[in-house]
């Protein structure tokens, strides 16, 4: 029998959730939320450059290749250690056009706001997100203002979208892994995550868990001055480390072996996750990358991200393989191997 049949066969299945109703965790950047793209978004609004399912679009323009993204962020709560709703929406936004090798350079802000809303924590909210626009370099140049009826918008929602510039001749995606890539990590992950619902719970550890909201623009041009051997690049927020890796490995019809010992996870944060029964690969990320590079460069890459003040505890992490397509295996730390899934649903829903 051969090995990927036997680690194929070991795979549990996902339980089969009601298809008429749009569930929670349709929003967890795991299983459900491919398939809404998959059986909703695609069958109607599928294009060549939205199915290629990266981060951004990049669309040439007049001789000119811009990379272009949107999200929304619904975090609950609004604030929390490291930052808020307004600095993360800027954050998240520069960091998915960063990714693609854009240099970001201009924003739109949406924001859905419940009546009644402290107009104080507003300023608060569009002040934090001037400053991270200035600190990042972008501009926040146009955007809108909806207000709901009380009780309907729980508090505050924004919605950003980004424009940036790529360079000719860089072409980053998830479909550009191949076998002998290595895997590389920018630094310990999970900590967004948990700092986000030991904030919502009341939680209280012996150290303060900061969210490592942060914009990734430096890091990624740091990278890409050492080598243009990189493939892809990912920003590991929803759904975590797993959905990341899960998929590249399925967008590149690859394996992915990771080494568990490999990832870098704050002490902090992996007994958070102990005491709270989570696994940090599933855990969201606001300020950490995952880099896909083809082997020769992989040591040039690590050494620019630990020169990076955002990169200092980067990791080669795993490799591409040709074993298991489509599939994210880890090698523990007791020496067994697991496949490491996405999930159907969501561990910490309103994280993002």
């Amino acid at each position: 029998m051969s090995q990927a049949r036997t680690i194929a066969e070991l795979s549990c299945p996902t339980p089969l959730p009601a298809r008429d109703r749009v569930l929670l965790g349709h929003g967890s950047g795991g299983t459900l939320s491919a398939e809404l793209l998959r059986d909703v978004f695609l069958p109607a609004l599928g294009n060549p450059v939205l199915t290629q399912l990266n981060d951004q679009a990049v669309v040439s323009v007049g001789g000119v290749r811009l990379a272009f993204t949107t999200d929304s962020f619904v975090v609950k709560p609004l604030f929390f250690p490291g930052g808020n709703i307004g600095s993360l929406a800027v954050h998240g936004t520069v960091n998915d056009l960063a990714v693609g090798g854009a240099t970001p350079l201009f924003l739109s802000a949406a924001f859905i706001i419940e009546e009644g809303f402290s107009m104080d924590e507003l300023r608060r909210v569009v002040n934090s997100m001037q400053s991270a626009a200035a600190a990042a370099g972008v501009q926040v140049v146009t955007g809108d203002t909806k207000v709901v009826e009380r009780g309907k918008g729980d508090g505050l929602f924004i919605n950003t979208t980004g424009i940036g510039i790529v360079p000719d001749g860089l072409e980053l995606s998830a479909d550009h892994a191949r076998p002998g890539d290595k895997v590389l990590l920018s630094g310990g992950i999970g900590e967004h995550g948990i700092a986000i619902l030991a904030q919502r719970e009341g939680l209280e550890f012996e150290t303060t868990i900061q969210s490592d909201s942060a914009a990734l623009h430096t890091l990624v041009a740091a990278m890409l001055k050492a080598t243009s051997a990189i493939r892809c690049m990912r920003d590991p927020t929803r759904g975590g480390l797993s959905s990341t890796l899960n998929e590249i490995a399925a967008q590149s019809r690859v394996g992915i072996a990771v080494d568990e010992s490999a990832i870098p996870v704050r002490e902090e944060v992996r007994g958070a996750c102990e005491l709270l029964g989570l696994d940090p690969m599933y855990v969201a990320n606001e300020g950490k990358l995952v880099a896909i590079v083809e082997p020769s460069s992989a040591d040039a890459v690590l050494n620019a991200m630990r020169n990076h003040p955002l990169g200092q505890h980067a990791q080669i992490i795993g490799t591409v393989n040709r074993e298991n397509r489509g599939l994210v295996t880890m090698r523990t730390t007791l020496g067994t191997t697991r496949i490491v899934d996405m999930l159907a649903g969501d561990q910490l829903p309103r994280i993002c």
